[in-house]
């Protein structure tokens, strides 16, 4: 017994709810990195210009985030026949990869400034700094609700989270050096901001890699789910059972159980209820097989 089981209504509201939220901040985002520009020409103040760089990222970020659910929206056609909803994720894996660059770039940057610190106007850094930390507030809440349901709006997150601890590094930064004199102290906030955004950047590309690579999504306990299968009544054996994602939340299964004597129909729909409630899977194809040595000899369709 063979059948496929469909939930996409919700998924399209979700997406068209994360798509909104992004062209917003990326409105947002975009304006300020514009602001930023001309002040850092105007006070010739390269933290600033430095600074519109990273809110450069979050803005390239926001883009390919959105350019990715548009994309990922196309109908599924007979080349494709999951769609484009993957395109997610390659785009949480560029935003993952552009942290990375932009995080060592800081580290970089940070060790060839401890030898020589440029003159800082902390003032004029200060005040961009200051409204700089309140747009990525207001992006950062936004984004956050959706950040838990699509790998793809996390990345962009992540990005705005980054810039904002930026800006806070940039303000504590400019009122020191306002105060002291102490130009090194731009650098030190630099590769604490670097050596903070990394390990978060890791989680994202791991998880990236781990659904184009197919693997087991990581909130899903393959040996429980197995043990679940194999406790429902009349279950023998269950084989080629195969769990993967398409993007963060569209997990899919497949599975053929062994069951010799029993109603497969009622078998089938306990077995989909069951993944449903206790593992949330919903994408599901099973086969209900008599025996181990035909796999194909009674298999029906529902």
């Amino acid at each position: 017994m063979s059948g496929s089981h469909n939930h996409d209504h919700s998924h399209v509201e979700v997406t068209a709810k994360n798509a909104k939220k992004l062209t917003l901040a990326l409105a947002l985002t975009t304006t300020f990195l514009i602001v930023e520009v001309i002040a850092g020409f105007i006070t010739q103040s390269l933290a600033l210009l430095s600074d519109a760089a990273h809110m450069f990222t979050d803005a390239a970020a926001l883009a390919i985030a959105l350019a990715a659910i548009k994309i990922g929206q196309k109908p599924a056609d007979d080349k494709r026949t999951f769609g484009y909803q993957r395109f997610e994720i390659l785009a949480a894996l560029f935003n993952a990869m552009m942290l990375f660059v932009v995080a060592i770039y800081i580290l970089y940057e940070a060790y060839q400034r401890f030898s020589q610190p440029p003159e800082i106007q902390s003032m004029g850094m200060l005040v961009v700094a200051v409204l700089g930390l309140i747009i990525n507030l207001i992006s950062m809440k936004i984004l956050v609700s959706s950040s838990q349901d699509s790998l793809n709006v996390k990345g962009a997150y992540l990005e705005v989270l980054s810039d904002a601890l930026g800006s806070v590094g940039v303000i504590i930064g400019a009122l020191v050096i306002y105060f002291t004199g102490w130009m090194w102290v731009d650098t030190a906030i630099a590769v604490l901001i670097g050596f903070w955004v990394l390990p978060r950047t890791w989680v994202l590309l791991k998880q990236s890699i781990n659904i184009l690579l197919e693997g087991v999504p990581s909130e899903i306990d393959i040996e429980s789910l197995r043990n679940d299968l194999l406790a429902l009544d009349g279950v023998q054996g269950i084989h080629q059972l195969k769990v993967w994602a398409i993007t963060s939340k569209n997990v899919h299964l497949t599975a053929h159980l062994i069951a010799p004597d029993v109603d497969q129909r009622a078998l089938y729909h306990q077995a989909v209820e069951l993944l449903g409630h206790e593992h949330g899977i919903t994408q599901v194809t099973l086969q209900i097989e008599d025996d181990e040595c035909h796999p194909h000899q009674h298999e029906h369709s529902h």
